[in-house]
């Protein structure tokens, strides 16, 4: 089945994040583990962890539903050794947080290379650091989100998750998100049905679809290749409504979360309707 839901606020407790997924009738949905301004937050206290978890089961939300995001300040492949050890820790921190909250996955955008070093060592620095914090965590896979290309940032292409995960010794805990939006802005047309095949091939064949651990479903502000992440409503940017209809009717993506980070969230409950309905096509 399809898990579809979007990137909720945290504001006023953790456990307001499963009520407002609720609220606009979501089966699935994302969060910030803390504050993702600031580079470490307080511990959570037994009870915040106790109340998230039970409204978890009273709402029948599974860990696979479930796709948390780091803070961007986290960069894990800084050229710089003191910040690259800083956003270790940082990570490994929300890793601990992820866990601790019976949760499974930590979405994160890999790191920037700020033309201080090489792509190739930066991805091989996020390699490292992925292993790191593998080794001093359990049970949470690492989620790598390909970015669109922006500034300096790395993972803009297939090429480099497959050579960040080539080189991560626990396989069975790292991951992939695809972000729409990202993945157009960054060269990859999604406009047709071909196009989408294509896109899709691509990953299948340079990483496999067994690491597709969620889908971040935007619409694009910017054209083909602009190498700017500015997200849209679904629909109404440069990507279309065609690629969302074929992604939710795609079987290859079903039970993995889907989640909405459109610009208008007064209109959520609206999209992840109308996603829904796209099934009925079928």
């Amino acid at each position: 089945m399809n898990y579809i839901g979007a990137h909720f606020s945290s504001a006023g407790g953790l456990e307001k994040t499963v009520l407002r997924a609720v609220q606009i009738k979501a089966t699935a949905f994302s969060f910030f583990t803390r504050n993702q301004r600031q580079w470490f937050s307080r511990p959570l206290l037994q009870k915040e962890i106790d109340d998230f978890k039970e409204l978890c089961i009273k709402y029948t939300f599974t860990p696979q539903q479930i796709l948390p995001h780091s803070s961007y300040l986290i960069n894990l492949g800084h050229p710089i050794d003191d910040l690259l050890k800083k956003s270790r820790a940082s990570f490994i921190n929300e890793m601990m947080r992820c866990s601790q909250l019976g949760l499974i996955f930590l979405n994160f955008h890999p790191g920037s290379h700020l033309n201080r070093i090489s792509e190739n060592s930066c991805l091989l620095r996020i390699s490292d650091s992925i292993n790191i914090a593998l080794e001093k965590t359990k049970n949470v896979i690492a989620v790598i989100e390909n970015t669109a290309g922006q500034g300096t940032n790395v993972g803009y292409c297939f090429e480099h998750l497959s050579e960040i995960i080539k080189n991560v010794d626990d396989k069975s805990r790292v991951g992939v998100c695809i972000d729409t939006c990202h993945l157009f802005a960054s060269g990859y047309d999604l406009r047709t049905e071909q196009d989408c095949e294509n896109a899709f091939e691509t990953f299948n064949n340079l990483i496999g679809l067994k690491y597709l651990k969620g889908i971040h479903l935007n619409d694009s502000k910017r054209k083909l290749n602009s190498r700017i992440d500015r997200h849209e409503s679904l629909g109404l940017g440069e990507i279309g409504k065609l690629a969302f209809r074929w992604i939710i009717r795609n079987k290859k993506f079903y039970n993995i979360p889907m989640i909405l980070e459109t610009v208008n969230s007064a209109i959520w409950e609206e999209e992840i309707f109308w996603l829904r309905s796209q099934k009925k096509f079928n």
